[in-house]
């Protein structure tokens, strides 16, 4: 018997975070002896397993897993499973792990880099979007695999920023691998398979279960995955926060993006900020110094400064910085913007190294 149809079996049976997953393991590190023992009925179920699970497990076989298994190899999706070293191994932390992980791409990034995760609204405002593009971009550009769920929003800004640093990223879905949602996000996935990156759900090919707290589930894979979380913009309530309360519980650290005071889309982050649940999350070093990569190891990924890669704004504020510090309205004056613009601007350049902040919000060229 090939031992994965033995994995697709128990995990079938058992579904989608799996609270005992880790207590099966223990019991069971090969799926095939507990599919021999219940079918000899020489030893009692596990106690953890449930009367839906157990009843399952008996009604079938390993064996009726071939034609998905087939499919699986046919289509190039590889399934992993915990046995083997291939397996993502920051996901033995949860007690829940996957017992069978589907993946599209290069699974060779799951493994042996350095992770950060970065999440946020699915409708993000200007200032968010660019903060979340500008930060993923800068740490991608260090090195590290970006982490998130390919949704709307500020993930696909992470998503993005990698493919255009040219360097792996990993998305977790909340629907069946051979499923994109949104589906207009298809051609960021390619990219993302094609740039050596990978994508990975729990749900097999043709998954039609139940939907309903998918998307939440597989937030604690993207939790688990990475060393640390990086929040651009969230509300108080929101499906980021609950990626927040998974990394807490695998102890990852959190960051977040300070917002504006006045913007409900950033009421989450600033509260994570005030209730100390989160660092500052202001420049990509914030990140990177958590995660022990200081800026000798970062320094062969970093680029020289290069305004074509910012916006207009930023580039017109760019032009008439100067080595001396200068005040928002004096900056103002120059480009001929308003301050609201400036003020964005500069932090825009301050996350991409084109600009660096004095006391008393002055500004002087990078």
């Amino acid at each position: 018997m090939d031992k994965t149809l033995a994995w697709l079996w128990l995990a079938d049976a058992v579904g989608s975070g799996c609270q005992y997953a880790q207590e099966l393991l223990t019991l069971y590190p090969d799926p095939a002896e507990l599919y021999d023992a219940l079918r000899a009925g020489t030893e009692t179920p596990p106690a953890c397993l449930t009367p839906h699970a157990l009843a399952q497990l008996r009604d079938t076989t390993p064996f009726d897993y071939e034609e998905r298994l087939d499919h699986c190899l046919l289509s190039g999706i590889d399934v992993l499973t915990p046995d083997e070293s291939v397996y993502p191994d920051r996901l033995r932390d949860l007690p829940d792990l996957p017992l069978a992980l589907y993946v599209t791409g290069d699974i060779a990034c799951l493994n042996g880099r350095r992770y950060a995760g970065m999440v946020g609204t699915r409708r993000p405002s200007t200032y968010g979007r660019q903060a979340a593009f500008d930060l993923s971009l800068a740490m991608a550009r260090a090195g590290v695999v970006l982490v998130s769920g390919l949704a709307d929003g500020l993930d696909s800004e992470a998503h993005r920023a990698a493919v255009q640093a040219d360097v792996p990223t990993v998305a977790f879905l909340g629907t069946a691998i051979d499923k994109t949602y949104p589906a207009s996000n298809a051609k960021l996935r390619t990219a993302i398979e094609k740039g050596g990156g990978a994508v990975c759900s729990e749900y097999p090919p043709g998954y039609s279960g139940r939907t309903t707290g998918t998307f939440l589930a597989r937030n604690r894979l993207i939790a688990a995955q990475s060393e640390a979380l990086c929040v651009a913009e969230a509300r108080t309530r929101s499906g980021t926060l609950n990626t927040v309360g998974h990394a807490e519980r695998l102890g990852r650290p959190v960051l977040a993006v300070p917002g504006s005071i006045y913007s409900a889309l950033s009421e989450g982050t600033n509260e994570l900020l005030r209730t100390h649940r989160a660092e500052p999350l202001c420049k990509a070093a914030d990140a990177l110094d958590i995660l022990g990569i200081g800026a000798e190891t970062a320094a062969p990924a970093q680029q020289r400064f290069d305004p074509a890669t910012v916006s207009a704004d930023a580039q017109a504020v760019y032009a008439v910085l100067k080595p001396t510090p200068q005040s928002i309205d004096a900056l103002c004056a120059a480009a001929s913007l308003p301050a609201g613009r400036v003020l964005a601007a500069c932090t825009e350049l301050e996350l991409m190294g084109g600009a660096q902040a004095q006391p008393g919000r002055r500004y002087i060229a990078e």
